[in-house]
């Protein structure tokens, strides 16, 4: 049975992924559903009260029920480098490609339904609380009266996106930021914004989820840092491999199996104190970087996850209903 990755051609963190699954011997096809209708095909058909369906790409042709596994890494919008590329054929090519892999028993790495989900920051901050992750004082808002008052109860704040990258074509990513005790609050009318407590952090620790196996590193920081965002750290000190401990471990799985991932790397800043402050959970972060330079095995544990039988069984109408049957992606 084969593996599927859906994701941009340039995807470096895919290719170490790959090259564990081909050393093991598990067939893999990866395509860009951007590619559509150009060198990418698909078709299926529903007859006599079963369902048969294939892709092809780049001249190799998988059948859909023969899959494994689905990991949705980073894909592109469908048809979007097709020939004469419109928002009517990328919502066609969408339906047809996932509501075809819907139809088979492979498991998700991650159900895009469970994905589409988890990348809303104000649900991620919520299911943190409720999972017993400390969280910093934060505020979502579009009233200035109200971001003045927030800046007055936490006078040392930070502001960030609350969707993530901005999105021009390529991507760029806006940092997180300081605000500055005279900061007028008037624009926040404007657009929503995202005022959080800083933070004294003494390290930045990614955690990276992959099934029910917990991967963490940590940056340490240095006191007399002005850079809050890690992205944008321009410092030599490297990743460093981490122990967890038991209750953040156990708050951390109860979050993926709440949120129905299969995979997750989730942010938090180390206090002075040692706690760990839940920023963000990136249901497709990068972990390349982290594999580097810990030289923790991310890359080969995805790559047994994926490589796992899948149920054979497709979803049903009760699965869609929740959250699309992403709960097969936790097995």
């Amino acid at each position: 049975m084969t593996v599927l990755i859906l994701t941009c051609e340039e995807d470096v963190t895919a290719d170490m992924v790959v090259v564990h699954l081909n050393e093991s011997g598990v067939p893999v096809v990866r395509l860009d559903p951007a590619d559509l209708t150009d060198s990418v095909a698909l078709s299926g058909e529903f007859v006599h009260g079963s369902f048969r369906g294939h892709l092809s790409s780049g001249g190799r042709l998988v059948s859909i029920g023969g899959l494994r596994s689905v990991w949705v890494r980073r894909p592109g919008t469908p048809a979007a480098r097709a020939a004469t590329p419109s928002r009517w054929l990328t919502e066609e090519s969408s339906q047809a490609l996932y509501g075809m892999l819907r139809g088979c028993g492979a498991r998700w790495m991650n159900h895009p339904d469970a994905a589409r989900r988890a990348r809303h920051k104000p649900w991620q901050l919520r299911l943190a609380q409720r999972c017993g992750l400390p969280v910093p004082a934060t505020l979502i808002t579009t009233f200035p009266r109200a971001a003045r008052e927030f800046a007055e109860r936490y006078p040392d704040l930070v502001v960030k996106p609350v969707s993530g990258a901005h999105p021009q074509d390529p991507p760029r990513a806006v940092p997180t930021s300081r605000v500055s005790p005279e900061t007028d609050f008037s624009a926040v009318a404007f657009g929503p914004t995202l005022l959080q407590r800083r933070v004294a952090k003494r390290a930045d620790i990614r955690l990276t989820v992959v099934g029910d196996r917990l991967l963490a590193a940590r940056k340490a920081t240095a006191a007399d840092s002005a850079e809050v965002d890690v992205r944008f750290d321009g410092s030599a000190e490297p990743w460093r491999p981490t122990e967890v401990a038991p209750r953040v471990a156990a708050a951390v799985l109860a979050y993926a199996r709440k949120a129905q991932l299969a995979y997750g790397a989730f942010d938090f800043a180390e206090d002075g104190d040692g706690t760990w402050w839940f920023l963000e959970c990136n249901q497709s972060g990068q972990f390349g970087f982290v594999e580097v330079d810990t030289g923790q095995p991310i890359a080969r544990t995805i790559a047994a996850w994926l490589a796992r039988p899948g149920t054979g069984e497709p979803e049903s109408a009760d699965d869609e209903e929740s959250a699309g049957g992403a709960g097969a992606a936790v097995r």
